[in-house]
């Protein structure tokens, strides 16, 4: 039964790879092994299992080690990857920001990238180019806005896609470490317009190794571990009992969360 109050439902999704132990030295070599009846693999499952429902106008992070499957599920629900089984339902717009330089031309300018990621997003030339002015501004990247993003740092990348991704209004922002890269100051000023997509009801989820940030920002927060969501609940309790467990099997619901005021 559909649900009007989900902005994301997550029900069941296994992904999972095969991997090819024997490693190639050359590409003759790995095609050779490609081809023959006999070749060493195995499967992996990067997600196991996993059902998630995120309400509208909530913001729920994600923690765990890394291998846990944390990026693996964003990109799943961001349409990346399509899951091996088990189905996701995203009602709504959807900006994700899962990899520096995704969705970016390295041959073409700041500028030029601006129009690529808003068309690439569904969103028409005449809305680009009515809100290219203040995504520029937003990145502050200068004149490196007319360079070739190839020319770019980490940090110029971030603060582009970031600008492009929260400037074009999407119901639903889904974050991969990209707090993370950037300085002090822009690190906050992105914070800043989260606070705003929250006071205007957007659905935001979240990967970050920091936990005061998850705490602080987040109305829920999720555990994965080898792939299996092991825990739900609070920040501030989910926190410490990721902190107080190395290591759990079974699922565990710490407190039922509610979206905050």
């Amino acid at each position: 039964m559909h649900d009007d109050s989900l902005a994301i439902s997550v029900q069941k999704v296994t992904q999972r790879f095969r991997v090819i132990h024997e490693r190639p030295d050359t590409v003759r070599e790995l095609f050779s092994k490609l081809t023959r009846k006999r070749v060493s693999y195995r499967d992996f499952e990067a997600v196991k299992d996993v059902s998630l429902d995120v309400r509208k106008g909530e913001m729920v992070g994600l923690i765990g080690r890394n291998g846990s499957g944390k990026s693996t599920l964003l990109k799943i629900i961001a349409g990346v990857y399509r899951p091996t089984s088990g189905t996701v339902t995203v009602n709504g717009s959807l900006a994700p920001l899962i990899e520096l330089g995704a969705g970016m031309h390295h041959e073409l300018t700041g500028r030029e990238n601006i129009m690529l990621n808003g068309l690439l997003m569904g969103y028409s030339k005449e809305t680009m180019r009515e809100r290219q002015q203040k995504i520029i501004e937003f990145a502050d990247i200068g004149d490196f806005i007319e360079a070739p993003v190839k020319q770019y740092s980490s940090g110029m990348y971030m603060r582009l896609a970031f600008a492009v991704a929260t400037e074009v209004d999407p119901d639903i922002l889904v974050l991969d470490e990209i707090l993370a890269v950037g300085d002090f100051a822009f690190q906050q000023k992105c914070l800043n317009r989260l606070r705003s997509f929250r006071a205007a009801g957007k659905t935001i989820i979240l990967v970050s190794h920091s936990l005061t940030q998850i705490e602080e920002h987040c109305d829920r927060a999720v555990v994965l571990e080898k792939g299996r969501l092991i825990i739900d609940g609070s920040p501030g309790e989910v926190i410490k009992a990721y902190l107080g467990q190395p290591s759990m099997e079974e699922p565990i619901l710490v407190e039922s969360p509610s979206p905050r005021a």
